[in-house]
């Protein structure tokens, strides 16, 4: 998708994600907005944020100045293994 496309396709997944997290404990991951991808659900448990792992990773990069490597470390020590109660959010790896 391109970049103008994502721009614009945006609001339409801010506003489904309003809905989809009305009456869940969802949290959100500070500053990290853009990464986010989705709502995940399973059947008995609240809906959560999905965000992307690679998006999470280039962001950091961007914004703290970061190498990959120290950007990659920096997620899985501080992000992705930090448990924040039922809401945490999931943190998708694509495999391709």
């Amino acid at each position: 998708m391109e970049e103008y496309e994502k721009e614009e396709a945006r609001p339409r997944l801010i506003d489904f994600i309003g809905e989809a997290l009305a009456d869940s404990p969802a949290m959100s991951a500070d500053g990290l907005d853009e990464a986010i991808i989705g709502v995940g659900y399973r059947c008995g448990q609240p809906n959560l944020l999905v965000y992307d792992v690679d998006e999470v990773i280039a962001l950091l990069m961007k914004r703290d100045d970061m190498d990959y490597t120290e950007a990659q470390e920096f997620f899985d020590h501080n992000i992705g293994g930090a448990w924040v109660g039922p809401g945490t959010p999931v943190w998708l790896e694509k495999l391709t």
